[in-house]
């Protein structure tokens, strides 16, 4: 159950529009619903600000569906990501309102119970500023893992793509941008250093998301991830290879801590 929804069960138990009783079976299923082959924790958006992700590989899209259906049964926004068309085709069968993310590999379904929503798709009014910056066109897919996690979770997020060190004067010219955001992903294959220079141009944190693009010596990603847990920068702090979800999760949670009180409402996602 979201936040959202706790708050509006308990203002109606106080003003005597729902039964003890009736509220007593809608939270039967708190914190955790046990589906046998996955445990769906309703309690997490309480406790963290946002409700269970769905990873979709080594899931069938059977089990998929159903630990869709308790997150939507509950008031949560479902966000799945890895999704491959199948799997977006599946949810938009049941759920007509899901969206599909195609350079991110992310599906998502907004719920419609939850207060407070803006125009459009039916995501909140977005908060604060996340810069996501990425070397190379081909670490654009994970880049924009990271961008539509971050959107998705209520952050108002910009992004400046192809822009590696090879070339540096196209970084120099966002540098406006770049020390005005509040938090900055820094998506990079090959060696990785764009995100040491990044942290040398402005105060806000970064994290540095090394991909698996490069050639043989890249090995996968690790060249770039040692580069970047071997920054110069105090600034820069690192998530796994080509998790651009970890890193738009982590920065939305940076700049919902940074924003308004009133934008920092929990459960928001």
């Amino acid at each position: 159950m979201n936040p959202a929804r706790l708050r509006q069960l308990l203002e109606d138990i106080a003003a005597g529009r729902l039964a003890p009783d009736a509220a007593l079976l809608r939270l039967k299923h708190l914190p955790f619903e046990d589906m046998t082959f996955a445990r769906v924790d309703h309690h997490r958006a309480l406790r963290s600000g946002a409700p269970e992700v769905i990873y979709c590989p080594g899931k069938t899209v059977r089990q998929i569906l159903a630990i869709a259906a308790t997150l939507v049964k509950a008031g949560s926004d479902v966000l799945a990501t890895r999704a491959d068309r199948a799997v977006y085709r599946a949810l938009k069968r049941r759920w007509p309102r899901a969206r599909y993310h195609e350079s991110a590999r992310i599906a998502s379904i907004k719920s419609l119970s939850l207060p407070g929503r803006g125009k459009g798709d039916g995501a909140y009014s977005p908060v604060g500023h996340i810069l996501v910056i990425c070397a190379g066109t081909a670490d654009i897919p994970v880049a924009e893992e990271a961008r539509v996690t971050a959107e998705l979770l209520g952050n108002h997020v910009t992004t400046s793509y192809d822009v590696g060190v090879a070339g540096l004067h196209r970084l120099l010219a966002n540098v406006r941008e770049i020390q005005a955001a509040r938090v900055i992903i820094v998506v990079a294959g090959m060696e990785g250093a764009l995100a040491s220079v990044v942290g040398g141009l402005t105060a806000a944190p970064v994290i540095a998301v090394p991909t698996s693009v490069g050639y043989g010596a890249s090995f996968g990603g690790i060249a770039p991830l040692l580069t970047m847990l071997n920054s110069c920068a105090p600034s820069v702090s690192v998530v796994n290879i080509d998790n651009g979800f970890g890193a738009g999760y982590i920065a939305s949670a940076i700049n919902h801590m940074t924003a308004p009180a009133a934008s920092r409402e929990v459960g928001r996602v």
